[in-house]
Formats: C-alpha cells, structure tokens, sequence
C-alpha cells in the first residue's frame, strides 16, 4: 500500500479524507480516517444519518389564473382551485398576487382535490381587481405518523407518501420505497421551503462541493436509481442543463438508451452538453456503495465508488457512454457559478415497488467563495 500524509491540527472524533495508490492494484483509492484527525477549517460541512425520518411537507398548494372582473358592492364570488390531495376537513388558506382593495377572501376544501375560495366586496364600493394568480394552501387535518419529522430532508416523487419512508429493521439508516404503479418514485432532497442549511446554503460549481452517500440497492430487478447534485430531482439526462451525478437502469424504457444495464454510469452536464461514463462496476443486489462526488477549484470533478477513483470521460454524447477504468481524469470544467442540489431517488421500471436504503449524506464547501 502506498502511504498517505496529512499536516494540521489533531482532533479526536472528526475525519479527514485521504488519497493514496495502492502500489499492488494501482488503484486509487479514497479514504476517511477517523479519530485523531481534523476536518479542513476553511471548509463548511453538512453530515445526515437521520436521526429523524423524512417526510412530505405539511402542505398542499394549488393555483390558477384568475380575472374576476368587477366586484360590486356587497356582491359574493366564488372559485374552485385545483389542490391534488387535499380532503374534505383539511383548513385552507387563499391569497392573491395583488392588492385585495379591503376585499374578504377566504378558502375552503369543499370536494376531494377542490378548495373553493370566496371573494366578498364589503367595501361600500366597486372593485375591479386585475388578472392575477389565485393561490390556495390546505393543511391536512389528518397528522401523518411520520412525526418528529427531519426539518433537513423531505420526500418527493409519483405517489411517494411519508408512511413509504421508514427505518431499516436490520441495518443503518432509512429505507425509501415506491408504490406499486410503474414509474413511481421514491426521492430523498433536501428541504427547500424550509431554512435549513441542506436547503439554504448554496452548492455552487464555484464552491469547490464535495458530495457523497451510502446506499444499498435492495433487490435489482426493474428500476431506476440516481443520487448525485442535479438541478432538479428528475432522473432523465436530458432534464438539467447543469448536473454531475451518478446513475443506474435495469433498461431503456422512459429513459436514456445506455449500452449496458448493468453498470453504475456517471452523468455531468456544462451547459446542456452532457457526458456519460459507464463504469466498470456491475450492481448487484443488497450491496452497499459509497458514491463520492468533488468539484476542484477548476470546477472540474473526480468521482469515488466504494473509495476507488475512476477516470470521467470528457466525450459529449447524451446516450450509451464512454467505457472508463479507474484512474485520476477528471471532467471538463462545469458551469460557473450553478447551484446544484443533493438528490437520491428511485424510480420503479414496472407495476411493482422498489426501495433503496440510505445510511447517510454528506456535504461540504468553502466557506467564502
């Protein structure tokens, strides 16, 4: 084994990360050592084992367009907007995007899917408000059982729910899974509505961001499964402009025509020119990886499976991929100046549901750049 050094201030129960070259493999090789050791000072860290499990927000929103017209004096208008989930008993709240002229609006769940809001003229005169966005926010009544919730992480996807985001019986961390419809999702991301540091903080391609995860696939049968920084949760290629992430798929429907379905493949974008690498690494079933992402100062990346860095291809194409080996190339330069998103999800391939287990989810940057 080759050696590895480390200069600084010594501190226990922190880590800092190491990389050496195995002079017997000549692989290069990724790792975190524990205790007696200092995390970098100049950088920001973000660590998630999930304490708390994560859930769907607390809330549903819908909106439309809306011209109502004059309003005269002492007359009562109404409108149904359109709000996917909400249930008879949930409280709604409405506003406007602009200024209610001393109108009375207020909103109620009257149907499934339905909030009805009211607009009333008590003003002692006519009132003609423009066109404008009608929004309608409904809290369930019902408490979801998912309490103690993460504030740092929430649950996105088709037919995701909170119940479908549970602890994991035998090992660390939390299970995510899909319902049974095919394409259905299972999305862990941070919170965006919510001031937290996940959400807030920027991880800009200018920020120097490392990024990595532990996950274990589960079975493998029909399914989708990315976890990378994306600008939005979508698993397509072809959604992001700006993305560097890693990604796996079973086959090509509602996706990217890969050569091969077995391998992890990694995706970065620089401005809508995207670069796929096929990894020489097959996934297999109930196997944990441990997937590391890191922006250099150039804004170029290096990638880390399982603590071994692979080569990333800088041959544009959007399907199939460049075959790579473990070595040290990095990316092209990335997009000045785009924040990205952590994101991990999985999609099922088939009228059946799929999980993935996350242990944890880690995040660091500079602090002033």
């Amino acid at each position: 084994m080759g050696t590895s050094t480390f200069s600084g201030p010594l501190r226990s129960q922190e880590s800092v990360n190491l990389v050496s070259k195995n002079t017997t493999t000549g692989l290069i090789q990724d790792r975190t050592l524990h205790g007696n050791a200092a995390k970098d000072t100049r950088r920001y860290y973000l660590d998630e084992y999930f304490n708390n499990l994560p859930k769907i927000n607390n809330f549903l929103v819908g909106s439309e367009t809306k011209d109502f017209g004059e309003i005269a004096d002492g007359a009562d208008l109404s409108e149904d907007v359109t709000v996917t989930g909400a249930a008879l008993g949930d409280f709604a709240i409405a506003s406007i995007g602009v200024d209610s002229v001393d109108l009375i609006i207020t909103a109620t769940v009257t149907a499934a899917n339905v909030a009805t809001v009211n607009v009333e003229n008590q003003s002692g005169g006519a009132v003609d408000l423009a066109s404008t966005t009608l929004r309608v926010k409904v809290l369930p009544f019902a408490v979801s059982a998912n309490t103690g919730a993460n504030e740092n992480f929430e649950v996105l996807g088709t037919n995701m729910t909170s119940a479908l985001a549970t602890r994991n019986a035998t090992a660390a961390g939390i299970t995510l899974t899909t319902a049974t419809a095919d394409q259905d999702q299972a999305i862990l991301a941070p919170n965006l509505d919510a001031a937290t540091a996940w959400g807030s903080t920027k991880w800009g391609t200018e920020n120097q961001v490392t990024w990595e995860c532990s996950i274990n696939t589960n079975a493998i049968d029909d399914q989708k499964l990315w976890a990378g920084l994306k600008l939005t949760n979508d698993q397509l290629v072809a959604t992001d402009a700006d993305q560097a992430y890693f990604k796996f798929q079973t086959d090509a429907t509602n996706s990217e025509a890969f050569t091969d379905f077995t391998v992890w493949h990694f995706i970065y974008s620089v401005g809508g020119t995207d670069h796929i690498s096929a990894l020489p690494i097959t996934v297999a079933a109930n196997t944990i990886y441990h997937l590391k992402i890191e922006i250099d100062s150039s804004r170029q990346v290096s990638i880390f499976v399982d603590g071994i860095q692979y080569n990333v291809s800088t041959t544009a194409g959007s399907t199939g991929g460049t075959a790579v080996t473990s070595g040290t190339n990095k990316s092209a330069a990335l997009t000045n100046d785009v924040d990205l998103i952590p994101y991990i999800g999985i999609e099922a391939g088939a009228a059946a549901a799929e999980a993935v287990d996350v242990h944890y989810e880690c995040i660091s940057r500079t602090l002033f750049e």
